[in-house]
Order: structure tokens, then C-alpha cells, then sequence
């Protein structure tokens, strides 16, 4: 099995994970910067760090509203993930609600400073994202 990478795109970072090998665990990665809305230049990084990695599968954090709506940002989503298809790419959109919650509750926990927070939450988010998705392939069998 290959390296999956967790990708939590928000509207000026993005917030990368990625799979041990055997697709159990997921860590952090890197943060995507670029400037506000410019999914381009985003889209391009992202793209680097596919073929850096040698990843064919992404997934990607998928915004949606508590009552389960999908809105404005999580059509974005919908939109790079497509385009990321038209690459060559297998993408799973996954559900998204809390992690960046749950992100957040873990690094207060585990006493991280609030300017560390800052940098590092869209990693943190990510990797939620991606855990969350190898956790049901393992339940599924």
C-alpha cells in the first residue's frame, strides 16, 4: 500500500498530513501557504508535494455545515479535489466537521503555546482528517 496524504485547504493555508506506508498512522507534514483565495498557487504546491512524496491518493477535508449542508468552502473543496482528479489523482472527500476542534483541544491539552497553535493547527487538522479516514478503512476491514 502507498502513503496517503490529508489535506485540511482552508481560504490561506493548507494543512498537510501523510500515511506511514502501511497506511495506519498519520503525521503531520507541512503547512501550504498562499496568498488569500489563491487556490492557483495552491494547487501548484500541492502538486509539487504529490510528486516530491510519490503519492497517488489524497484526502481531502471536506467543510460542511453542522446540519450536513455543503456551503461556499466546501464547494472549494469539491472544485481542487475535482481538479486534482483531472491529474491523475485519486481523492476521497471526507467529512471535516470538528477536526479543526478537536485540532485545537488536543494542542491545549498538550500545553502548546498559543503563537505555536498558530503554525501548526492546520497540520493538526489534517491529520484528524487523514486518521480519521485510514481508522475506517481498518473498521471496514
Amino acid at each position: 500500500m502507498g502513503r496517503i496524504i490529508g489535506l485540511d485547504l482552508g481560504s490561506k493555508t493548507c494543512g498537510v498530513a501523510i500515511s506511514d506506508q502501511t497506511g495506519f498512522l498519520a503525521r503531520a507534514l507541512t503547512t501550504i501557504r498562499f496568498e488569500q483565495e489563491d487556490y492557483d498557487d495552491c494547487f501548484d504546491q500541492i502538486l509539487n508535494l504529490l510528486e516530491k512524496e510519490k503519492v497517488n491518493e489524497v484526502v481531502l477535508g471536506l467543510p460542511k455545515h453542522m446540519n450536513g449542508d455543503v456551503g461556499i468552502r466546501g464547494q472549494l473543496s469539491i472544485d481542487f479535489g475535482y481538479e486534482l482528479e483531472q491529474e491523475g489523482y485519486h481523492v476521497t472527500l471526507w467529512d471535516e466537521r470538528l477536526t479543526t476542534v478537536s485540532a485545537q483541544r488536543l494542542l491545549i491539552e498538550g500545553d502548546v503555546s498559543r503563537k505555536k497553535r498558530k503554525k501548526i493547527i492546520d497540520q493538526t487538522a489534517a491529520v484528524f482528517i487523514l486518521q480519521n479516514y485510514l481508522d475506517s478503512k481498518k473498521n471496514r476491514g
